[in-house]
């Protein structure tokens, strides 16, 4: 910035100093450095992971403001990459649900779901924000504790396990839901489990029966079945419906018709030790537990074939539901954003595309202060402020389905989803049927 005085007229003043210091290299941790250096501040991202690429969960899916959120905070080149390596949902043909047998229920309604929305593998999509992200990231860091160094004027500082620290002016927590940084900021764990646990996994379009790839089709569609339980199956096809044609800007792990599909399990009817199970037992396991509820082989067999080394099993967690209980500290040196704050079911998915818009907002933010134009605490207050009543609405939203899963795994509620399923299913058909009549 400039200033100017009656006797030396104008002369350049030094942008205040700014280091960040990022513990999780998650989407929104990567999302956050990625936009801090782009903007020049300077910013390092701790990560126990020691490989980008090994996460698991759904495909992303990320709505307009997701978009324009990473548009400003990823260099133009990495934009359009991201742009040729998704698909785009206003592509495909729309989502539907069937019942456990495989009958067709009707069109589903996805809540929140614009049509510019984008679907991106997340690996992909954490590849490239690691690559944005380039040598702030350190992999094979783990955080155990954070605090701040005595005095007024004392930094915040990050220790690891090898006895290393990091020292800055803010600290950010993105390390997801268990978070270390938000239990030192709120005194205990602000999320807690939703009740669910999910078995999720990756299926080649080609590696099913052809009769069964033409009942899912080239969409998403959500199958519902007794006791609570429910599979989604998720449609990507990065190379068929590219949100822009440009093949040598493409960096999509996922290549070809592929269904990245979701169970779920209510946690008090899910069989026993279902998370501490890995690859083929995982799979088997979750097969023979549909099985039990009377699930058929035809919306199985998406399970069946699918690679055993893609399956993990995992809890969802979700945040706190109000805005005065998120985030339930005083604005600091120390901050959180994601599911370390809103952790988010993936029922609505709006988790990921949350944390980027946090991480756009703290960058805005940050900005104004490295030019000198806000100070450090008004900068978080407000971020914190605009995050509380973001994420709470984004959990509102994700936990519809949550309820609704849960509260069908009565005995009660599952004999009704037995009787009435099969008569929707019988409509469905009886009003397609008209339809093609009057169609002939």
């Amino acid at each position: 910035m400039t200033t100017t005085t009656p006797d030396s007229g104008t002369k350049t003043t030094p942008a205040p100093t700014l280091r960040v210091v990022v513990i999780g290299g998650g989407i929104g941790g990567l999302a956050l450095a990625a936009g801090l250096r782009r903007t020049g501040v300077d910013v390092v991202v701790h990560d126990r992971d020691v490989d980008p690429s090994v996460t698991g969960g759904y495909h992303i899916t990320l709505d307009t403001p997701a978009q324009q959120a990473l548009r400003g905070l990823l260099e133009p080149e990495l934009y359009e990459r991201l742009l040729a390596s998704a698909s785009a949902v206003r592509r495909r043909p729309t989502d539907v649900w069937f019942d456990w047998r495989g009958r067709l229920l009707g069109d589903l309604e996805v809540g929140g779901l614009d049509p510019d929305s984008i679907d991106v593998d997340r690996i992909t999509l954490r590849l490239l924000l690691a690559e944005a992200a380039g040598d702030s990231l350190v992999l094979g860091s783990t955080c155990t504790a954070v605090d701040r160094e005595p005095g007024p004027a004392g930094q915040v500082r990050a220790t690891f396990t090898d006895g290393s620290t990091a020292h800055g002016d803010l600290l950010v927590g993105a390390d997801g839901p268990h978070s270390l940084v938000v239990r030192h900021l709120a005194g205990n764990p602000t999320s807690r489990p939703a009740g669910i646990i999910g078995i999720s996994g990756r299926t080649s379009a080609a590696d099913l029966d052809p009769d069964e790839t033409a009942r899912l089709g080239p969409r998403s569609s959500l199958t519902v079945g007794p006791r609570g339980t429910a599979l989604y199956t998720g449609y990507l096809d990065p190379d068929g419906f590219a949100v822009i044609d440009a093949p040598h800007a493409r960096a999509a792990v996922t290549t070809g018709p592929t269904y990245i599909w979701g169970a779920m399990f209510s946690e008090a009817t899910a069989p026993e030790g279902l998370r501490d199970q890995h690859g083929t037992q995982l799979r088997e396991t979750t097969l023979e537990a549909l099985r039990a509820t009377g699930w058929g082989e035809k919306p199985l067999q998406v399970i069946a074939r699918t690679a055993a080394e893609t399956v993990a099993a995992y809890r969802f967690n979700v945040g706190p539901q109000h805005p005065r209980e998120m985030a339930p500290w005083p604005a600091g040196s120390i901050t959180a954003l994601g599911d370390a704050v809103h952790a988010t079911p993936p029922t609505a998915g709006k988790g990921a595309g949350t944390a980027i818009i946090d991480a756009h907002q703290l960058v805005t933010e940050l900005v104004a202060v490295r030019a000198g134009t806000q100070t450090l605490h008004t900068a978080v207050s407000a971020f914190e402020t605009d995050m509380r009543h973001r994420g709470s609405a984004v959990i509102a939203l994700s936990m519809t389905t949550v309820n609704r899963s849960l509260a069908g795994a009565s005995p009660a509620a599952s004999a009704i989803t037995r009787a009435s399923m099969p008569l929707l299913a019988w409509r469905t058909a009886l009003r397609q049927k008209d339809a093609h009549g009057s169609r002939r």
